[in-house]
Order: C-alpha cells, then sequence, then structure tokens
C-alpha cells in the first residue's frame, strides 16, 4: 500500500504548475489515503481564486493517479487555504465636527470641579501655568486631568512629555493618556505636531465638545482646561455648556497683558462664571549666579488688580531657565525641587484648601 502511495506522489510530482513547481514541491496534496484500490486526496490552493482557477489541474491529477498500477480508481477534491482576516484598524473617533445637542450639559460627570485656565492674551505663560499646576495638584494627592483646548496652538502634549496618539477603543469613547499622575487629552494628540489646523469657530467648539464628553475622564477631583487666548468660541462653548467651577485668569504683571486679562474676567463675569483669583506669572527674575532680582515685566501690576477687582492673587510665579527647559523637554518644572517647583506647590496647596481642587 505505502509503495502505491509513493507511485502516486512521483506521478503528481510530474505536474508542472504555470507559476513554477509541482503540485508536491509546492506541498499542495494533502489527506493522500488508499482504500482498496481506490486513491484520494485534497488539492490545496494558496488561495480561493487560485482554486476556482484549477479544474484543469485537479482533473490532471485524477488522471496521473489512475495511471499507477495497482489504483482502480481516483477521487480529488479542490480547495484552498482561508484568507487571513485582514487586522481590524483600532477604531478612530474623527475630532473636529459642528457640536450636536444644543445647550446640553457636557460636563463630565466623575468630574468633581472644572478649572478654566485662562488669559487675556497670548505669551504670558498660561500653558505652561496649566500644566505646572495639575502637576503640582498632582504630587498634592488629588486626582487631576489636564484638557488642552487651545486647538489652534495645542502645545500641553509638549509641555507633559507625551508623544502617544490618542486611541478610541470603540469609535465613540477617546481614552486619555496619562503623564506625571494627570490625565490628559488635546488635539495635539491626534495630529502631527508640525500640522496646522484650519478650523473656524463650529469645528472648534465641536472639537471642545468631543474632548470633553466622549473622554473616559473617569473620577477626577479636578479637569484644567487650558483655554486658547482671548474671549471667542471655545470660551463661550466652556463656559455655557460645561458649567466650570471657576476660572483662573494668568498674566504678566506689565499693563499691555493687564489690559487683555481685564477683558478675559469681564467675559467669565458676562457668561456668569465665577473668577476664582488671579495668577502672576514671570513676576521676577531671580538671576541664578549672582541673585540680582530684576522684575523684567514690571512688579506688582497683577497684584494692583486683583485689589482693585476685589479678587484674590493666587499665586505670584517666577521667571526662570528650568522653567521653560522642563516646558520643552516634557518634564514640567513642578515634579522637581526647588523655588518655582514650592510656589506652584503653594498655589495647588491653595486650591485645594479653597475647595476648588
Amino acid at each position: 500500500m505505502t509503495k502505491i502511495l509513493e507511485n502516486v506522489r512521483r506521478e503528481l510530482d510530474r505536474l508542472e504548475l504555470p507559476d513554477g513547481g509541482t503540485v508536491i514541491s509546492r506541498d499542495m496534496v494533502r489527506a493522500m489515503r488508499l482504500e482498496g484500490g481506490e486513491v484520494r486526496f485534497v488539492l490545496e490552493a494558496p488561495s480561493p481564486e487560485m482554486a476556482r482557477r484549477m479544474e484543469p489541474l485537479r482533473a490532471a491529477a485524477e488522471r496521473a493517479a489512475l495511471s499507477v498500477e495497482g489504483v482502480t480508481s481516483a477521487q480529488v477534491a479542490l480547495t484552498a487555504e482561508a484568507p487571513e482576516a485582514p487586522e481590524a484598524p483600532a477604531p478612530t473617533l474623527k475630532v473636529g465636527r459642528h457640536p450636536e445637542g444644543g445647550s446640553a450639559s457636557i460636563r463630565p460627570s466623575g468630574v468633581k470641579s472644572i478649572l478654566a485656565v485662562a488669559s487675556g492674551k497670548g505669551g504670558v505663560g498660561k500653558s505652561t501655568v496649566a500644566s505646572n499646576l495639575a502637576v503640582a495638584l498632582a504630587r498634592a494627592g488629588r486626582r487631576v486631568g489636564l484638557l488642552d483646548a487651545d486647538i489652534h496652538g495645542p502645545s500641553q502634549p509638549r509641555m507633559m512629555g507625551v508623544t502617544e496618539r490618542a486611541q478610541s477603543p470603540d469609535g465613540k469613547i477617546l481614552t486619555p493618556l496619562e503623564a506625571h499622575g494627570v490625565k490628559m487629552m488635546s488635539i495635539g494628540l491626534m495630529i502631527e505636531e508640525d500640522r496646522a489646523v484650519v478650523w473656524r469657530g463650529p469645528m472648534l467648539m465641536g472639537a471642545l465638545q468631543q474632548m470633553m464628553a466622549q473622554v473616559d475622564w473617569g473620577e477626577l477631583d479636578a479637569l484644567l482646561v487650558d483655554l486658547p487666548p482671548g474671549t471667542g468660541d471655545v470660551q463661550l462653548t466652556l463656559c455655557q455648556r460645561a458649567q466650570p467651577t471657576g476660572a483662573l485668569v494668568v498674566s504678566t504683571p506689565q499693563d499691555v497683558a493687564l489690559l487683555d486679562a481685564r477683558k478675559a474676567i469681564d467675559m467669565f463675569n458676562t457668561l456668569k462664571t465665577p473668577v476664582l483669583g488671579l495668577i502672576e506669572n514671570m513676576s521676577m527674575f531671580h538671576c541664578p549666579q549672582c541673585g540680582y532680582e530684576a522684575a523684567i515685566f514690571g512688579h506688582g501690576g497683577v497684584a494692583a488688580e486683583a485689589e482693585r477687582l476685589g479678587l484674590p492673587l493666587l499665586g505670584a510665579l517666577p521667571i526662570d531657565l528650568d522653567t521653560r527647559l522642563g516646558g520643552d523637554a516634557g518634564r514640567p518644572v513642578a515634579l522637581e525641587d526647588g523655588a518655582v517647583s514650592d510656589a506652584y506647590a503653594r498655589l495647588a496647596e491653595r486650591l485645594v484648601q479653597g475647595g476648588m481642587a
């Protein structure tokens, strides 16, 4: 019996394929057996498409088997390898559509406090304050989230040292990334770093809605929202539909920055969002070499404005090289030990003691 099967294989090895080789050398013969004088086997094609073209080869294989002495009949079946299912791509959630739901709330249910970190103008270090304050709150034991709502100029991925892309397991809800104990989300986690976001107001509002309501923030003591500068669509949507606990307005001491900070405060008052206090950033430069102190952007302007408006001055943060280096390296200075880190720790403690975070 074994001799007959060997002879059948020898005859099949003469059946050459159009693209080279034989059914034996290409390992296409399966389940060959001999019962009495009947030979049965399967020809397995590498694909269903090729199997459909192999009927002449199947008939030739039967004739080859019948030519062997001792074989009285032959049955050859055609089959094909099941094609590998393509790996399903991870579901994606398109961000940047028009807002939905009218005036329905977009406040995440598990977030106790939403703090809007705002400024009237750009360049006052608002994003730096937001990232370092988030880290300081996390170091103080709070459950913290950081939402980069500056859609046109997202900087939090770089400042927090996050390079991964945001994922959506089901195509509906985004999973926030985590860095330095802080959950974070940014449009910068969904696009290339150098790519411009060229969107009009409705798409900005829709993106904010999605990053607030379609992110799995979980249970948080505080969600810090790093707003874009100015008094535009994003601020309006946040205040009207997320009902922030309050706003922290960041300004440098110089008069031109305070002019715009006043407009930001007026906006929050108009939208019935409490202004929790002012933060003076870049208040003083301490020379690390000689100890000389310089008020590069003026001195005391934010404190005077806070007193005039009857608002608390929550903190005065110095300007130093480590802050800039930490922001560029993705390791906020609040993680380290030193005067600046201590200033952020005091600011965080003040917010915690005041029930704001």
